[in-house]
């Protein structure tokens, strides 16, 4: 997608930061076959690269945008993202549009489509994740690409509500007897208005989805606090939250809750927006005081939500998009928009490539490490068969099958190390077990299932039970990183040993330090804590909201205790690889050994043309270091390559 005057900033970034992707995707790509084509990766080698590759390709920005009812929210998502298209793409008319939640994103790999779950789906204790793998639940319509108006023709079913009883209301999550003013209103026929979708996904090939953006439009308080998977695992997977107000209204009652309850913490990712500031223009008012007026509004915001004011931003949606569709710089500017476009490029996109900067580093930093071990130990085998025969020149038939001999001696000699090899990954293997059976899913459901029954017995609820869980866990975590360094002592020593004894070159590299699965598991308490203290307990007694609460939390729990294995396991597998290599590599030294010789003894001039050869050899193993380092340093240099800024925003700046 072309820049352009009305393109937003965070649309260009975008741009920049797929283009990257792509080209850091094929940099290491190449580095790979480099490796593949001079016998210089592993498996556990390529376990790295495939997983470099999958998220380099499938890296997606996600940023929720949050508000109750008659914010603007909307029409925010229109002038931000799909302002191109040329009018209004989600519903955005006056009243209440969006009923539940929508994600707006891109799979190649689907036909484009709106799917859409049926409200009734709540009462069968299935979570959005479970759901989301079955056909069944979902109502499906497909989307024509080259028809960009059926993308806003589709999406007006997200506003779509039903009426059901008191009762059925209830069951669904959406009346509490105890909160009765987060009640839908009865109507004169005992009915209450529900919204007729639980949840959409729409799959659609825009620009900006199809750089890896997913948007998530959430609706008002009632909806996100009857979604437990909203609240526990979109919103906080977010990478960024833009929490919408109306500017002539500032924090209202129902606002507060929002943020208190579901937006909480400290977060950098969290952004407030002012939105319909061209309500507060009076024609009695000089235009200073006006902005006077918005600047108040502003710190007032700031100083209730205990943001940074430069958090808060004041604009006007409906101008924004009305000034990108018909091409008014000037009239942009005025709302105000371009801020908070910024402010998300600047602050969000940087931290995102960092992160996947650093993936790629650490990643080509082990590989090309692991290349120099092979090209090194390839080198000094070819040493001392050089030694070996420059040593033979001018000897007897006799000397050479002196030489024979000691090769076939040293090659038995060498075979004793394999019973030494297989004792030490026994004990590998012990020790492997134990560290990854205190991550292992039996622990996980053990655990989950102990802290649900202490909660069903206590009086005063689930907090306690709740939080030594997470004390047990957290202890898991360290007895399984402590058996890892274990591990490390035992390798370390044993590579030392075997390094002086037969001449290998193991090395081993640092134990995993699991210390971001521990914040991650104090990421995921915090979460889920607001669901387990007094204010909000309430809701594990609505019918199928408990079944949820522990499906989603033994997921988390899950996918932290599986990584954590996964790093210990790929740590250890790395081990054995080298050693699997070192031995293949010594025995094909003795074979060529042993065929050189052969070759000199049966004919008189082989020597020296054998010579040449190993000379050769070592020259072309000198090269391919060269290129190896060379290839791993312009990798490097593409993976750091978009952590400057833009030359065009540098020269803003200036």
């Amino acid at each position: 997608m072309a820049k352009t005057p009305m393109q937003s900033t965070l649309a260009s970034r975008l741009d920049s930061q797929a283009a990257w992707r792509g080209s850091l995707d094929r940099s290491v790509s190449a580095f790979a076959r480099f490796l593949a084509d001079h016998d210089l990766v592993e498996p556990a080698d390529r376990s790295r690269l495939q997983a470099l590759h999958q998220r380099l390709l499938a890296d997606r920005l996600t940023v929720a945008f949050v508000a109750e009812f008659s914010r603007g929210k909307s029409e925010l998502i229109n002038a931000i993202f799909f302002a191109d298209t040329g009018r209004r793409v989600l519903p955005a008319t006056p009243g209440r549009n969006t009923m539940c939640p929508v994600e707006l994103f891109f799979d190649a790999e689907q036909a484009p489509g709106l799917s859409l779950l049926p409200i009734e789906t709540r009462l069968h204790g299935l979570s959005l994740g479970e759901l989301r793998t079955r056909d069944e639940p979902w109502h499906r319509v497909p989307l024509d690409p080259t028809q960009p108006d059926a993308l806003a023709k589709a999406l007006s079913a997200v506003t779509l509500t039903q009426r059901v009883s008191v009762e059925d209301a209830e069951r669904l999550g959406f009346w509490h007897a105890d909160h009765p003013d987060d009640n839908p209103r009865i109507e004169a026929d005992g009915t209450v208005e529900v919204p007729a979708w639980r949840h959409a996904l729409i799959n659609y090939p825009h620009p900006l989805l199809q750089k890896g953006l997913v948007v998530i439009d959430t609706p008002g308080l009632n909806a996100i606090g009857a979604e437990p998977e909203l609240t526990l695992s979109l919103l906080p997977s977010a990478h960024a939250t833009v929490f919408i107000l109306a500017a002539d209204a500032g924090v209202t009652r129902s606002d507060l809750s929002i943020w208190r309850e579901h937006l909480g913490g400290n977060a950098l990712e969290r952004f407030v927006v002012l939105n319909k500031i061209d309500a507060l223009v009076d024609p009695l008012l000089p235009p200073a005081e006006v902005r006077a007026q918005i600047e108040r509004q502003r710190q007032q915001t700031a100083e209730t939500l205990q943001m940074p004011a430069e958090r808060v931003f004041p604009l006007s949606a409906r101008e924004a998009l009305s000034a990108r569709v018909s091409h008014d710089a000037e009239a942009l500017q005025r709302s105000r928009l371009p801020e908070l476009e910024a402010a998300l490029a600047s602050e969000l996109l940087p931290r995102q490539s960092e992160l996947l900067a650093q993936a790629a580093v650490e990643t080509l930093r082990l590989l090309r490490e692991a290349g120099a071990r092979r090209l090194g130990d390839r080198r000094r085998q070819n040493a001392e068969q050089m030694l070996e025969l420059r040593g033979l020149r001018g000897k007897s038939g006799g000397k050479v099958r002196l030489m024979l001999s000691r090769v076939e001696a040293e090659a038995g000699d060498f075979e004793r190390c394999t019973a030494r090899l297989a004792a030490l990954r026994a004990v590998q293997a012990r020790q492997q077990r134990e560290a990854l059976g205190k991550l292992s899913s039996e622990v996980l459901r053990t655990e989950v299932a102990a802290m649900q029954a202490a909660a069903s017995t206590s009086v005063l609820g689930s907090r306690k039970p709740f939080d030594l869980l997470f004390d047990r866990l957290r202890a898991g975590v360290v007895a399984a990183e402590a058996q890892a360094a274990e591990m490390q002592r035992m390798l370390e020593a044993s590579f030392r040993q075997l390094n002086a004894e037969f001449g290998f070159s193991f090395t081993l590299g640092i134990a995993p330090d699991l210390a971001r699965y521990r914040a991650e598991l104090d990421l995921i308490a915090q979460n889920y804590s607001r669901y387990v203290g007094f204010s909000q307990a309430w809701r594990l007694a609505v019918p199928g909201f408990a079944e949820q609460f522990r499906r989603l939390l033994l997921s988390k729990l899950r996918v932290v205790f599986e990584n954590a294995a996964g790093d210990i396991e790929l740590w250890s597998k790395g081990a054995t690889a080298q050693v699997d290599l070192q031995l293949r590599e010594r025995r094909k030294a003795f074979q060529r050994r042993r065929e050189a010789l052969e070759r000199i003894q049966s004919a008189a001039g082989e020597l020296e043309q054998r010579i040449g050869e190993v000379e050769a050899q070592d020259q072309h193993l000198r090269d391919l270091q060269q290129r190896l380092d060379r290839s791993a340093a312009d990798t490097v240099a593409m993976a750091l390559g978009l952590l400057a800024p833009p030359a065009d925003q540098q020269a803003a700046a200036a």
